[in-house]
Parts: structure tokens; C-alpha cells; sequence
């Protein structure tokens, strides 16, 4: 029996997978992603843990004739390597991951992805109707997505293609993202930036009350969905989020032309009327060609671990009719 494998490549924890020739997972193995102090560490640990999971199901590494690996990037996609990973320490500059994995496994059939490219190619190969024209976006911490046109899963001649985040959507450029720059989807409705979003819109509030913990350190984007319900303030910056979440994904309908629109990541899996329900009704105000569908992930938290898997069975592409 042949068996493929996947890693699921995160700043917080390290995934892998080991499935049979059907895709059927037989093992899992978990373990902290090390902060460092160098990038060997952490491909140490992505090792350990895909030895740990071929441990667990009783397969010998060399036995994988495959392994996919969706990651944060950004990529060296000819070397195989993640460069300057800006969430990890600066003394993190370079990560091998292709070379050690075919090392390990005894294959050179090793396909790194960006996590929101392997996230659509894992919804790719799941769905019912395997469809060549579709979109798998997260809202979490940031902002990305993974697109297949035509069959064609769009990676960029560095790998680095999906940063769909950093688009320009506010031409005023009231909030600065992450990046450095002014303007992006992002800096308004990542999990990271809504609460410096909502401090923004507070300031700016005409007579709106709220109870919302504006001043507090610790308040968070769960605060606000939290209170959307019951807070006018609340339900405000819902309404603002969501017109920017509506005209990010118009933008992707506008270029890519997908039938669906999967969306994961924590904002949205955990608040997904809130997030998906305002985008379905905005959509088609700001939409001309046809409306795709917009559908939670049917993946959960497994979107990445499940589309590694899936690339290592359909050479990176995640159309089941390769297996």
C-alpha cells in the first residue's frame, strides 16, 4: 500500500498527517512550533512530528511516497524554504523544509504551499462537486486566500501568491496594516486589527454608548462579536467590518470568477452569521458577473492539515481525478 503525508506548518503548532492511497487519515501527531533560535529548529520540530505521526501509524517514513506542506511563508519556492518569516523572531531568517522532508521520506515529491493555497486545494478535493473555479479565503489573525482557476491552482512563481489581505480596498488609508502599509483588507478585519478598528470607529462615534472594553489592553475581536447582539457599538463595527470583508471578496468574484467561496479561519468559524450572512446580502450590491456561493468551511481547523494531505495525492492540484 502506498501511503502520502501532510504538515500543517503554523507559528503556534506544528501538524502532520499520514493517510492511505484514499486519502483516509490513519494518524495525527501535534507539537509546539519553536520560537527558535534558528530556522533548523523548526525543521526539527515539522521532522519529529511527521516522524511521531508515521509512528502512530505504524508506517515507516520511506514508505510515504508523497508529502504536502501548507505554512505561513513567505517562500523561496525554488529552494524550499520559508525566508524571514515575519512571525517568528528575527533570528529566524531561513527554514529548510522541502530538502529535510524528501530527505526523510526518500521521495523528491514534496509540494510546499502558502496555508491558504493548501486550504484550497484540501476544499477542492472534498467537495462534492470537485470544482475547478473556486476560492478558499481565511479571516483569522490575517487575512488570505488559495484560488483555482480552470482547474489551475494559482500559486505565483514564488509561491508567494494569495496575499489577497494586503489589498488596497480604503483609498484613505484610515488604518495602517501590519505590512507597513496603509489601506489593506487586513488592517480593518483581521482578528488581530479589528480592535484597533473598533478604537478607531469609537473615536470617531457620535454619541454612541457602549460596553464594550474599548481602553482595556486585553480587548479583542471576540469582545465585539460577543457583544454585537446587545451592543449598538458593537453591531456598528460589525456592519463596518463587513462591508470591507463584502468588497474584498467582490474583488476576488471580479477577478478569479469562482462558484464558491469558502471562508475559514477563526473570525469567521467562529462567528460564521456574522461574518458570512452580512457578505451574502452585501454581495450582490457590489457584483456584476455571477454571484458565487459563500459557504463555510467544511475542513474546521483542518482546512491546512487536509489539503497538505490532498497535494501529496494529486500533485499539489487537489483534483481527485489524478489519484
Amino acid at each position: 500500500m502506498a501511503y502520502y503525508a501532510g504538515v500543517d506548518l503554523g507559528a503556534t503548532n506544528t501538524r502532520a498527517a499520514v493517510a492511505d492511497e484514499e486519502g483516509t487519515i490513519l494518524a495525527t501527531a501535534k507539537r509546539s512550533t519553536p520560537a527558535g533560535p534558528t530556522g533548523i529548529d523548526v525543521t526539527e520540530a515539522v521532522l519529529r512530528t511527521l516522524r511521531e505521526a508515521c509512528s502512530m501509524a505504524e508506517v515507516d517514513p520511506r514508505e510515504v511516497r508523497a508529502a504536502g506542506i501548507g505554512s505561513f511563508g513567505p517562500f523561496d519556492l525554488a529552494a524550499g524554504t520559508i525566508e524571514n518569516p515575519a512571525n517568528l523572531p528575527d533570528t529566524v531568517e531561513t527554514v529548510p523544509l522541502t530538502g529535510p522532508v524528501e530527505k526523510l521520506i526518500g521521495s523528491e515529491r514534496v509540494y510546499l504551499h502558502n496555508d491558504t493555497i493548501a486550504g484550497v486545494i484540501g476544499e477542492r478535493f472534498h467537495a462534492e462537486r470537485n470544482p475547478d473555479d473556486m476560492v478558499y479565503l481565511t479571516i483569522s489573525s490575517g487575512i488570505g486566500a488559495g484560488v483555482a482557476v480552470d482547474g489551475n491552482v494559482l500559486t505565483g512563481w514564488d509561491g508567494n501568491a494569495g496575499e489577497v489581505g494586503h489589498m488596497t480596498l480604503d483609498p484613505e488609508g484610515l488604518r495602517t496594516c501590519g505590512c507597513g502599509h496603509d489601506g489593506h483588507w487586513e488592517a480593518y478585519c483581521s482578528g488581530n486589527n479589528i480592535p484597533e478598528y473598533a478604537r478607531l470607529l469609537y473615536r470617531d462615534a457620535q454619541g454612541m454608548d457602549t460596553g464594550l472594553p474599548i481602553e482595556d489592553p486585553d480587548f479583542s475581536a471576540a469582545d465585539v462579536f460577543e457583544q454585537a447582539e446587545r451592543d449598538e457599538f458593537a453591531r456598528y463595527v460589525i456592519d463596518q467590518v463587513s462591508h470591507w470583508n463584502a468588497m474584498g471578496v467582490a474583488n476576488l468574484v471580479h477577478a478569479y470568477a469562482p462558484l464558491v467561496v469558502y471562508v475559514g479561519g477563526a473570525v469567521a468559524t467562529n462567528n460564521p452569521e456574522l461574518t458570512l450572512d452580512p457578505v451574502r446580502e452585501k454581495l450582490e450590491e457590489m457584483v456584476f458577473v455571477n454571484l458565487p456561493e459563500i459557504r463555510l468551511t467544511t475542513l474546521g481547523d483542518d482546512v491546512v492539515l487536509h489539503g497538505a494531505v490532498a497535494s501529496a495525492l494529486t500533485g499539489g492540484t487537489g483534483d481527485r481525478s489524478r489519484l
